[in-house]
């Protein structure tokens, strides 16, 4: 087979997987030349972190990342790269969608972290993690291909607590889960193409799973995961999170799901200021921002992607989305609609 057509087949793959799994495609070739470093900086301050990006050698400026948004708002990227520098800028995330930590695995290459005072070489097979939201800087000083799987932090300190002190740190995949973890992320990327949308979403927990036993590895002394307490709510959250799309989910439902009362579910969530009910509408709430700023939803109006997110109260709806994010759905709408204009131009 020819390169050409290898890299044909390769998109062709890419267009089935978005497709079929709501994601979304960003390439430097899709701009000009003299526009792609500055479309790369707003594209990765977007979607990633804020920061600052150089090329690290003389060659053409070149980044293709594709995103794939799972449950919870974990997200899977692969992403190629010429000989980059990414440094993160002072300023605080723009979207909460940036308050996440990043977990990378390296397909090809050469890369360096930097962050919290350490500094973590890695090749291929090797992974790491870092805080978005902190001061870092990423050295790829030739072409890269990696994977990164982001983490919200909330989520990610349900499973393990102390997570700050696992940054820039290599996981070494030679043995044991990480390994494992490293083989599953490898082994999804390359078959993301025939999977269909329900397969994929089944695939995230026990990918975080091996992902969370591969740092438990760092430290095992001074990491600990999530206490009991802790744990169970994580999985009242996980129900709620995978059904808070239905319109008549109830507390009884979601009680007799998760086989506790709701009594003891308010409890548990009382530690973070919430309660059943504002938790299920919270989670819906986030599954309308993050539809109505991605270029895959725009062809669908408000009101559709509002009921489809498990609301059936359109005013109760626009009401609960300005409180919560400052601004109408229709005109955050429109804020995202002029975003994707000005990086298609």
């Amino acid at each position: 087979m020819t390169d050409k057509a290898m890299v044909n087949m390769r998109e062709r793959n890419m267009n089935t997987s978005l497709s079929q799994l709501h994601g979304q495609r960003l390439c430097t070739d899709d701009q000009p030349h003299s526009h792609r470093l500055d479309w790369l900086k707003e594209v990765i301050g977007r979607e990633y972190a804020n920061v600052d990006v150089n090329p690290f050698n003389d060659e053409p400026v070149f980044n293709e990342m594709a995103i794939y948004p799972w449950q919870n708002g974990v997200r899977l990227s692969p992403i190629k790269s010429h000989s980059l520098q990414i440094e993160r800028l002072s300023r605080e995330p723009t979207d909460i969608s940036q308050d996440c930590y990043f977990a990378v695995l390296i397909t090809e290459g050469k890369y360096k972290l930097e962050q919290d005072g350490r500094e973590v070489f890695l090749e291929k097979g090797d992974m790491t993690l870092y805080d978005a939201t902190q001061w870092h800087r990423i050295t790829m000083p030739q072409a890269v291909s990696k994977v990164i799987i982001s983490l919200p932090r909330d989520y990610l300190r349900q499973r393990i607590s102390h997570v700050g002190n696992l940054t820039a740190k290599k996981i070494t995949t030679q043995s044991g889960t990480a390994a494992i973890a490293a083989s599953c992320i490898q082994s999804l990327t390359q078959q993301l193409d025939i999977l269909d949308s329900n397969a994929f979403h089944s695939l995230q927990d026990p990918l975080v799973d091996l992902l969370t036993l591969s740092l438990n590895q760092l430290e095992p002394k001074s990491v600990q995961l999530s206490n009991t307490q802790s744990s169970t709510l994580f999985h009242v959250k996980r129900y709620i999170n995978q059904h808070c799309h239905y319109h008549d989910l109830t507390p009884k439902m979601i009680s007799d799901a998760v086989g506790l009362s709701v009594r003891y579910i308010n409890n548990l969530l009382q530690a973070e200021q919430t309660s059943l009910m504002r938790y299920v509408t919270q989670q819906r709430l986030n599954s309308v921002y993050r539809k109505l700023n991605s270029r895959q939803f725009m062809h669908r109006t408000i009101t559709e992607i509002a009921l489809e997110s498990g609301f059936n109260n359109i005013a109760h709806f626009s009401r609960a989305f300005k409180t919560q994010f400052g601004v109408s759905p229709r005109r955050f709408r429109q804020e995202a609609k002029n975003k994707l204009l000005i990086f298609d131009a």
